[in-house]
């Protein structure tokens, strides 16, 4: 996972119920519970962008132009793999 967090803890700022039977009574402000989603969605829209940036990296090293052609460059065509009805 590119973000590190569940897409759980990124909606409700916390993991799911863990497995323990304590009930927690102490609940946050609203203003810091909002203030930590924020914090959270921005880091996970940083860290998409720099797995879609990394991944765009590794698909244009496969993909050079071996022949150096250009839009505007004139080529023959063999019409051997051209089919026409």
């Amino acid at each position: 996972m590119a973000t590190g967090k569940t897409p759980f803890e990124l909606n409700f700022g916390r993991y799911p119920w863990k497995g323990d039977f304590m009930v927690q009574t102490g609940i946050p402000r609203v203003e810091e519970f909002l203030i930590g989603l924020q914090k959270s969605w921005e880091q996970v829209t940083k860290a998409i962008e720099e797995a879609q940036k990394s991944i765009k990296k590794q698909f244009d090293k496969k993909k050079k132009n071996p022949r150096g052609l250009k839009v505007s460059n004139n080529v023959w065509l063999e019409n051997k793999n051209i089919h026409s009805n």
